[in-house]
This record gives C-alpha cells, structure tokens and sequence, in this order.
C-alpha cells in the first residue's frame, strides 16, 4: 500500500513511502551484541546514564480493535520483553504503548512516551506512521521504526526492516561474484515496482555492472504475456546473463515467471533472481518457472529457534515481525550492558560493526538505512536450498 509522504520539506525524505509489506541457547539468541567502540554518525540523542534504568519505549500496532494487528502487537511486544529478560546485565525499563494503524494516534503516543522519560522509541511499524513521529520527537530522541521503506529515513529516524536496497546489493553482489555483469530489470510499474526497480538498479551501478534493459509490467497476466516476447528480445539483443524481477506481489510471480517461460525465459536459460521470498508461500515452491531462480532469505536456523522458544513461553506463533522487536530492544539492551553513555545516540545506534540480530547481523546506517546480511537462496525440486550463508559479522565500511 502506498502513501503520501509527511515529511517537511528539507532533506530527501520527500519521496514516496510505502508501508512495511510484509521481516537462546549459545547465541543466548545473540542479545545483538556489538563487537566494537567505533561510532559514525553525529552525536544526536539522550546520553544516558548505563547504571540506571534506561527506558525504552515499544510502539506497537494494538488497539485499533484489528485482530490481525493484535496479534502483530501482541507478538512484538512479548518479543520485546524477552529481549529485556535476556539482557543480562542491562536495565531496561520497557514500556509499551499501542499506536493502532493510525499516525495521529502514533505521534500521540510517542510524545506521551518522551514525556513519560522514554530514551528512545523502537517502533512503530508503518513508514507513514513512523514518518510521523520522527518528525514529532526530532531533537529529543531517536527512532528506531520497524519499517522496511528507506525513503523515511534519516535524522533521527531509522528503519529496521529489511529493505529492498539491501536485497538487491546483496544478490547483484553474489551474481558479479560469480562472473555476471549484464542485468536486465522487470518492475511492476505500481510505486512499490518503481521503487524496487530503482533499488535493483542502484544496486547493479553500486557493484560495477550493467543493466542493459528495465521494462515495466501491469499486474494482469494478459499484461505480463503482451510484454513478455519484449523482454526475451531485449535480452537476446543486449547480451543479458540475468533477469532480476521485483515481483511484489503475491499474485504477480509466478505469473510473470511463467509468462517468461513461454518464451522460453527460465531458470534453464537465464539466470532469473527476485526481490522476495520464492518459498513463500509453500505451495509455489514447486511450480517449474521458479526453480533454479536467487533470492535472499533472514537466518532462518536462528530464526526457527527463536520462533520455538517463543512457543515454549507464550504458547502461539509469533508474527513474523516479533524479530524486528526482539532485533531492536535486544540491540540498546547490549548497549547499555557495555556501560555505553551513547546507547542510544545516532553514534552509538550506528557502530559500524552492527548486532547479531535474530533475522541475522544488522547494523543501522548514518543515514537512517539498514544493512542486514542475507543468505542467498534458491528452489531446487520444490527445496529452499542455501546456495550461500549470511556473514555473521560486518567487514568494512558497508554500501
């Protein structure tokens, strides 16, 4: 779904936004541990005292009488307080305040919180929503929202979901790694297409590589089999190695794949890779335009012990969002525990050698983005296979 974006005019935040689409044992499920003192960033935020409490306020999306989103909410928030309980060390005095699916009502509750002594906010899940309140409590704390939409960020506002940038980077990586330079983009041309096509695309120029067409599609399969036959000459006529699609919607994938088979486009022929998950949901995995084709996926082992051990204490699944609220709580709780008067400070939230989150090792970025390391996956007879595992550490200075 998309929306009109409630930033002010300055800084890049005036670009479209889209809403997060849907991502312990010896890790002692990792407490997203930093490994260094090295800080970027301006030094904006509370300095707090590590001794102390530090509160910490979860904007969760409860209360607008949704079942769906009480369950998202509920979920988040027991995942926050397990990251509380595993903190060993850190006092973290978590308080929960439901923001609905409504960014006045998530503004409100976020200036309560501030007033409340909230450090810092982790949440909410929206990116107009949390568009908002980082706008509201800009120069007093941070935010660390649980959106995937990079547009929003900067400041004093971050995003935790895995975005579309990070994705793509991390597959145009793996395929020029592996000798492929010659990329050809397929889009939805809705603004969640156009926004994970100019990613792809960012993503090819940031790893020295080429993208030698970018043809955009409707979301009906007459539309996909019209422009089809384009594509295959497209790709004939300038050399493509790879067909890297968006295919965002549910629907769309294997409708588009299968329009690419017709002409004779699989994974038998070219190297095909995506923006989302071909495993979900199960009952795709199996169909024949998908095998073969890259995608990234989280951690799933970490993942599937967290999900367990969360069953264990609370007796349901957890949405598959509670990662994020884990991921952000856990990470200010090992802050804190270092003794770190910078927690929760745009340099200390930005270390550059990140957190061994649940989804897998993250690190905010300067810029209010995120980098997450991601396995790369594909479907092999109807198998998610790991073609390659995520690093579980950060080297370097990142994208």
């Amino acid at each position: 779904m998309v929306s009109i974006p409630l930033r002010p005019a300055s800084a890049s935040w005036r670009r479209p936004l889209m809403r997060v689409a849907a991502l312990v044992s010896a890790l002692a499920l990792a407490a997203c541990e930093p490994v260094q003192e090295q800080a970027s960033g301006p030094q904006t935020g509370p300095v707090i005292d590590p001794s102390q409490p530090v509160q910490v306020a979860l904007l969760v999306p409860g209360g607008s009488g949704d079942p769906n989103y009480d369950y998202m909410a509920r979920s988040m928030a027991n995942a926050a307080r397990m990251a509380v309980a595993d903190a060993q060390g850190a006092r973290i005095d978590l308080r929960v305040y439901e923001s609905g699916d409504d960014a006045a009502r998530a503004v409100q509750e976020a200036n309560r919180a501030v007033g409340e002594g909230a450090k810092v906010i982790v949440g909410p899940l929206h990116a107009e929503s949390a568009n908002a309140v980082g706008n509201a409590v800009r120069g007093r704390v941070n935010v660390v929202s649980f959106s995937n939409n990079a547009d929003i960020a900067g400041g004093n506002l971050f995003v935790l979901g895995n975005t579309f940038a990070n994705t793509a980077n991390r597959l145009v990586s793996y395929g020029v790694d592996r000798g492929l330079s010659r990329f050809l983009i397929v889009h939805e041309t809705d603004v969640a297409g156009q926004i994970g096509g100019n990613a792809i695309e960012g993503a090819i120029a940031r790893n020295r590589a080429t993208t030698v067409g970018k043809t955009g599609h409707g979301p009906t399969r007459a539309e996909m089999d019209r422009i089809a036959p384009t594509i295959a000459r497209a790709a004939a006529a300038n050399q493509a190695q790879a067909i890297f699609l968006t295919g965002n919607n549910v629907a769309v994938l294997p409708e588009i794949t299968g329009a690419l088979a017709d002409v004779g486009l699989s994974g038998q022929s070219i190297q095909l890779m995506g923006l989302t998950r071909w495993d979900i949901p199960s009952d795709r995995a199996g169909l024949p335009q998908l095998q073969n084709g890259w995608f990234a996926v989280p951690d799933l082992p970490r993942i599937a012990e967290f999900n367990a051990r969360y069953r264990a204490a609370f007796g349901e699944q957890p949405h598959e969002f509670a990662t994020l609220a884990y991921d952000g709580v856990s990470a200010i709780a090992a802050q804190v525990r270092a003794g770190r008067r910078d927690a929760v400070t745009t340099a200390g939230l930005t270390r550059g050698s990140g957190f061994a989150g649940i989804q897998g090792a993250f690190r905010l970025l300067p810029d209010g983005g995120n980098q997450r390391q991601l396995a790369v996956a594909t479907l092999r007879n109807g198998q998610l296979v790991i073609i390659d595992p995520p690093s579980r550490s950060f080297r370097g200075a990142g994208f």
